[in-house]
């Protein structure tokens, strides 16, 4: 192999391309990863840097979180971390889930411990016609590689109100699985906005923790988008109340958190008030994947198919796809990083057969 070509070039800097770096690293492909900019498509540290405390991620149970993160994260890197969640003390000490950036700041020291290679630059078109693949970086001159792991991520739609950005992770998500349980919105009135079976999924599951207080799903016509099991599932549970012909034309809050939302009806001028802790978006996400520019097979709503079962092998031979750019249905940040460590597996493999 040239030494002027790359062995592997990983592309998206969440939980998969991370995952996929150490992996990668620890096997001697000398990976370098295109961490992005931050532009809304492929921001550094994925969309995990727009999350709070994360309590489902495996190993990471609350505690004295800041310390071990302030001992392992090379100082120079302190300044990305966020502030300490307020009232999380116990015995004088932080004690929290680990929070989104942190989580992700202690990937990237763990990726660059074996020797990972960082460009922080955005990926804008590909062209994998020939036996070497070729990434054209915004800055700088087209790069190659052998094997390219695509990483880049889905970004979850939202309304596009101003009060809602004002409001993001402070009572405005896009993950009841990820945060609804989260001291912030614990035994509180919320709000789902969407009618498909993902918002059905969300409610339900929100309606179903302990203490749940009433679930508001907010839908602009008169019927659910949701497969039929889906809307009987939510129009049938005790905890969940449905708001017909509606949409969310304001996020209130106190300057912290989400005090309520202004409803406006969709068939005349009214509008009502809605007292809630907290909203959450449930209409649809958009995968990154603009930049292909169809150079691997995606399906209809712009996700990278993988070709195998349970392998992340997409249409385009030494091109691999990991994390949410792939999946449609988990899109968890433990799912993302391990098809991150699948997809360094899947190179490392490939380029061993290419050796040989």
């Amino acid at each position: 192999m040239s030494e002027s070509i790359e062995k592997t070039i990983i592309i998206g800097s969440g939980p998969a391309g991370w995952s996929a770096a150490i992996y990668a690293a620890r096997a001697n492909l000398n990976p370098v990863v295109y961490e992005g900019t931050f532009k809304p498509e492929m921001i550094p540290l994925g969309q995990l840097a727009f999350t709070t405390e994360v309590e489902n991620f495996a190993g990471f149970p609350a505690g004295n979180i800041r310390a071990f993160v302030e001992s392992a994260v090379d100082p120079a890197r302190h300044y990305n971390l966020p502030p300490v969640p307020e009232g999380h003390v116990k015995d004088g000490n932080p004690h929290y889930a680990v929070q989104g950036t942190e989580l992700m700041e202690l990937m990237k020291q763990q990726a660059l411990n074996f020797g990972t290679r960082v460009v922080s630059d955005d990926i804008e078109s590909v062209d994998f016609s020939g036996p070497v693949h070729t990434l054209k970086p915004a800055s700088g001159d087209p790069v190659q590689a052998h094997t390219v792991i695509i990483a880049t991520g889905a970004r979850a739609n939202y309304l596009g109100l101003p009060s809602e950005e004002e409001y993001k992770n402070k009572g405005v998500s896009a993950c009841a699985v990820c945060d609804g349980a989260l001291p912030l919105y614990r035994s509180k009135p919320l709000a789902v906005v969407g009618g498909g079976d993902s918002a059905v999924e969300e409610a339900t599951y929100l309606a179903n923790l302990k203490d749940a207080a009433t679930i508001y799903m907010i839908i602009r016509r008169d019927e659910l988008r949701a497969s039929k099991v889906m809307q009987d599932r939510a129009l049938n549970h005790p905890n969940i109340e449905v708001l017909w012909n509606s949409v969310v034309g304001e996020v209130y809050g106190d300057g912290k958190v989400v005090t309520g939302l202004k409803i406006d009806s969709t068939v005349d001028d009214t509008t009502r008030d809605l007292t809630v802790g907290g909203m959450f978006v449930a209409i649809g996400h958009t995968p990154n994947t603009a930049f292909l520019s169809g150079a691997v097979n995606m399906n209809e709503s712009g996700y990278i198919q993988w070709t195998q079962p349970f392998r992340t092998n997409t249409s385009v031979t030494g091109v691999f796809a990991a994390g949410d750019v792939a999946d449609d249905y988990y899109r968890q940040a433990i799912t993302s990083a391990g098809t991150g460590c699948m997809a360094a597996l899947d190179a490392e493999r490939y380029l061993a057969e290419l050796e040989n």
